[in-house]
């Protein structure tokens, strides 16, 4: 029978007087018109900016589908306005664009929210190998998983929003590592599928609405960056494995759905894995765990993450899936979450 284990909510801030000035970076791209939707009608901020990703008069734009949440427009990207004008700036501008501002910000003072892959991965090499477009790493960095990193994310000057591959992929997981259950050099397979929303605006054949259309395609084979950031953290709670990571694009306008196959480090059973991740995400109300393996309309336009773990008693394996909105959990809503965290706020604030 169909089960979802839902916690209960968290209160949310009373006082809904702004607290802080916002802008964004990189308004006209799927992630960033998800955050001005969200941000406008935030009660605790006050949205004080949104520019494109140019600088230039060419970039400014109007967007009449938020007109009645906020003016619509968008205006060429200012530094000098974002460091005058906001106390937070989200960034959701390309890698290399976004590693070049961050610093600047950060060193002027004004806390970021970058949702680029710029400063995601925390070694030096690792990010040279990666990204090598980007720039030195400022001070005050936390990887913004939020469920992950809570304390890290309160008092960060910048915080890296993860991928939406890692997102899913380990909140799925974590918690068998927690367990012991995932254990150095595991073998580990994800299997990934996103909607076509998230590979951005910018126009490619691997988007194009005749090549999407009624089809399902690899890419990133056989290496996806978003493969070192998985690797990174699995690591960092314990268990540095090399995963097998492999996405897919699906003929969605977004939505995306991790399958993961485990080998455990010693047999477990149905009991012992649903109790475990109901322990591991007790309280945690932007998580959900149905023993159905879950689709991505059940999550879509939510900051849900919904995980369901089966034990394969043929093979030894265990399935784990993990379903979230690739704009929302897997981008704009998980930024406003972490925004929460950073002002001190509930996490709910704004989302829900």
């Amino acid at each position: 029978m169909h089960t979802v284990v839902q916690p209960s909510a968290a209160p949310l801030v009373s006082d809904s007087q702004p607290v802080a000035r916002v802008a964004v970076a990189g308004a006209t791209g799927f992630t960033g018109q998800e955050l001005l939707r969200l941000l406008s009608r935030h009660p605790a901020v006050s949205l004080t900016a949104a520019m494109s990703s140019g600088q230039t008069a060419a970039s400014s734009r109007r967007l009449p589908a938020l007109a009645r949440l906020w003016n619509g427009t968008v205006v060429p990207l200012s530094p000098e306005t974002l460091v005058n004008e906001a106390d937070i700036v989200f960034l959701a501008l390309p890698d290399s664009a976004a590693a070049e501002l961050a610093p600047a910000l950060v060193d002027a003072g004004v806390r970021v929210i970058d949702l680029s892959g710029a400063f995601r991965l925390r070694d030096e090499a690792a990010r040279a190998a990666w990204y090598p477009e980007t720039h030195r790493m400022p001070a005050g960095v936390a990887y913004g998983l939020t469920e992950r990193e809570r304390g890290s994310v309160a008092r960060a000057q910048l915080v890296a929003n993860p991928g939406c591959y890692p997102t899913a992929t380990l909140l799925a997981l974590s918690p068998l590592v927690e367990a012991g259950l995932l254990l150095p050099n595991s073998d580990v397979i994800v299997d990934a599928k996103s909607g076509v929303s998230g590979a951005g605006r910018a126009p490619s054949d691997k988007v194009h609405f005749v090549t999407a259309d009624e089809n399902v395609n690899a890419y990133g084979v056989p290496l996806h960056r978003h493969v070192a950031e998985i690797d990174q953290e699995l690591a960092l709670l314990g268990a540095p494995v090399t995963a097998t990571f492999t996405p897919h694009l699906l003929p969605l306008d977004q939505g995306e759905l991790v399958s993961c196959y485990v080998t455990p480090a010693r047999l477990t059973d149905q009991d012992e894995l649903a109790g475990l991740y109901a322990d591991a995400y007790v309280g945690e109300r932007f998580v959900e765990l149905t023993d159905r393996p879950p689709g991505v309309r059940d999550v879509r336009d939510t900051n849900i993450c919904r995980i369901s773990v089966h034990e394969d008693p043929r093979t030894g394996k265990l399935i784990v899936f993990g379903a979230i909105d690739n704009l929302w959990k897997g981008a704009a809503s998980q930024a406003v979450q972490n925004l929460n965290l950073m002002l001190g706020l509930g996490e709910g604030e704004g989302i829900t």
